[in-house]
């Protein structure tokens, strides 16, 4: 007990950054290096605290309206940086933040989470069918965003094959858009098709994660609420603060967007809850662990970039379901190895070192990609 409240503390102890983050920029005009860092490191406890809050509030809710509650702010902090970076008109940023926290769950989280409860409780077993269920879900997710990069060209018209006159540059983003957000619909769809499965089955939730625990209240419903919208406000703030340093702070540290976008912002985002997964995993309660770590992804690709599709038509810049071929092969691969774990219902801290192995191999990838 002692050792979780000290990581509770040292996690909420990042509070002080918000502050310091906004002197930082609006009071002593800093570069755009220590106001992205300071900005990311405020983020981090902030979406702690939602997390804690939604759990507060699910408790209030009862099981079916608090596992909807979780599953829709599960991932809440990362959507509000990503629609911050869309009014920027960063779009390929945002993309790139899509592939990167389903490449995170799926190899960094259920990496880790293998490797420290493996190590320390040996060969552990989960739910063999949950686990199937939801790694089927996870290739389904990567085809259905796959399709309309594989058919981009042929929809705007070039490709020969297909057709032999191109249309106009303004009818080929009609058509774009309009498979893009076809595309997003139905991914909705499937995503609440999947909540309604769960609610009725009365099973693990592949896309709620933190509803499956055993959980007493300790806040009241007001006190909740109010963090719950306080800790909004500020992921509203520091995100803002964070996307407006993004391209200085990737310029001067010779990083490029792809980078940010695949590895930093994810982290950024679900730190506090990727270090959930691993604690249940060290209790040896691995379905808990691999519901985080899929449902967390399977909620990216099924809600969030659907969302992000649509809020960006509020936008000059619309986001497109069109990924480039190196994330559509980080993707492939994440999919087919965390599909394949999961497969024999038991993991082992070696299978751990595997996915960290192939998740270091990728941000390595995209760390020496130039912008």
């Amino acid at each position: 007990m002692n050792i979780k409240m000290s990581q509770l503390l040292s996690i909420h102890g990042l509070l002080i950054f918000l502050p310091i983050a906004l002197l930082g920029k609006y009071v002593l005009k800093l570069d755009d290096v220590p106001i992205f860092v300071l900005a990311a490191l405020a983020i981090i406890p902030l979406a702690k605290l939602i997390g804690e809050a939604t759990e507060e509030l699910a408790h209030y809710l009862g099981e079916t309206w608090g596992g909807l509650l979780n599953a829709t702010l599960g991932n809440a902090a990362e959507l509000i940086i990503t629609i911050f970076a869309l009014q920027a008109g960063k779009v390929e940023l945002v993309r790139a933040s899509i592939v990167g926290s389903i490449l995170g769950n799926l190899l960094l989280v259920m990496g880790f989470s293998m490797l420290v409860g493996g190590l320390k409780n040996g060969v552990q077993k989960f739910n063999r069918n949950e686990a199937s269920m939801n790694a089927t879900m996870v290739v389904l997710a990567f085809m259905a965003m796959a399709v309309p990069s594989f058919f981009d060209r042929a929809v705007i018209g070039k490709d020969p094959l297909i057709v032999d006159i191109a249309p106009s540059a303004a009818d080929a983003h009609g058509r774009e858009l309009f498979f893009t957000e076809g595309i997003a619909l139905v991914l909705i769809v499937l995503y609440a098709l999947s909540i309604l499965y769960t609610f009725t089955s009365k099973k693990l939730a592949p896309v709620s994660h933190e509803a499956v625990a055993e959980h007493q209240a300790q806040w009241s419903k007001q006190k909740a609420l109010i963090i719950l919208g306080l800790a909004t406000l500020g992921i509203v703030l520091m995100s803002e603060t964070l996307v407006g340093a993004v391209e200085g702070a990737t310029h001067q540290l010779g990083l490029s967007e792809f980078f940010v976008g695949i590895i930093i912002v994810p982290l950024i985002g679900n730190v506090a809850e990727h270090l959930v997964a691993v604690q249940v995993a060290f209790k040896n309660k691995m379905d808990l662990s691999l519901a985080i770590s899929f449902g967390s992804g399977l909620q990216i690709a099924l809600f969030v970039a659907p969302v992000l599709v649509f809020a960006s038509l509020l936008f000059d810049d619309q986001l497109l379901l069109v990924f480039n071929p190196y994330e559509l092969i980080s993707l492939a691969v994440a999919s087919f190895i965390a599909a394949s774990v999961a497969q024999d219902g038991e993991s082992n801290w070696l299978e751990g070192v595997q996915l960290l192995a192939l998740y270091v191999i990728i941000g390595l990838a995209f760390f020496v990609l130039p912008n």
